[in-house]
């Protein structure tokens, strides 16, 4: 019996740190309560010398707003496509310094390190600093509480997540069939939806999630106050 208590709370405990809107490590905004149809764009991984421009641009054209993600070390020689982020009006959260898989598994001191080595580029490329955070994989635990409380950072989850990263090898009308219809099963009013601006049809998807949600009559041309 204590054996089988043992397995169901090791079964929680690892289902609680792979949904970041769980609650249980991490306060994460993952939906604004609201009745009224707005979404929120986000996107993780950047920046991208060459996509992160064609989704800004693909914004820009449609007075949309949208919060970047973005991996410390991709920053390096991508300094003014970060500037350009913040000149057009978007947010930039952190993603991490490493975006490593090992991540959720780094020590305390070496979490704080990795996540302000981000924040200290963000700074010092744009003169902005962030508090927002994105966990790497939307994996929590009592480390990334820790390194949260001690940077003080706001955690921002989703509510829609595409699975843009998913089965790229589809064909462009296949794919976006599937993107699309995830995220018309998970849309609601205060929508956070997450992309990713590193994909080779990243501005393809985006203008195609852009076209479903004007269909449905949603507004997506302001900033999230998470």
């Amino acid at each position: 019996m204590i054996t089988l208590l043992i397995i169901i709370l090791l079964v929680l405990l690892v289902s609680a740190s792979s949904k970041i809107g769980s609650g249980v490590y991490v306060k994460a905004f993952c939906r604004e309560k609201t009745k009224e149809k707005v979404a929120y764009l986000t996107f993780d991984d950047g920046p991208d010398a060459l996509m992160t421009p064609r989704i800004l641009n693909i914004l820009k054209s449609r007075n949309a707003k949208a919060t970047f993600f973005v991996i410390g070390r991709k920053i390096d020689g991508n300094e003014a496509v970060l500037r350009d982020i913040i000149a057009q009006g978007h947010q930039i959260g952190l993603h991490s310094e490493s975006h490593t898989w090992k991540f959720p598994l780094l020590s305390k001191r070496n979490m704080v390190e990795d996540l302000s080595e981000c924040r200290r580029k963000i700074e010092t490329s744009t003169g902005f600093r962030t508090d927002l955070f994105r966990p790497p994989f939307g994996v929590t635990n009592p480390t990334v509480s820790y390194a949260v409380r001690t940077m003080r950072l706001r955690v921002v989850g989703w509510s829609v997540r595409s699975f843009d990263t998913v089965k790229q090898s589809k064909c462009g009308s296949a794919r976006k069939v599937m993107i699309l219809r995830r995220v018309a099963a998970y849309l609601r009013p205060g929508a956070v939806i997450l992309l990713h601006d590193r994909l080779s049809d990243g501005d393809e998807i985006l203008s195609a999630v852009l076209d479903y949600l004007d269909s449905k009559g949603y507004v997506y041309g302001r900033n999230c106050s998470f």
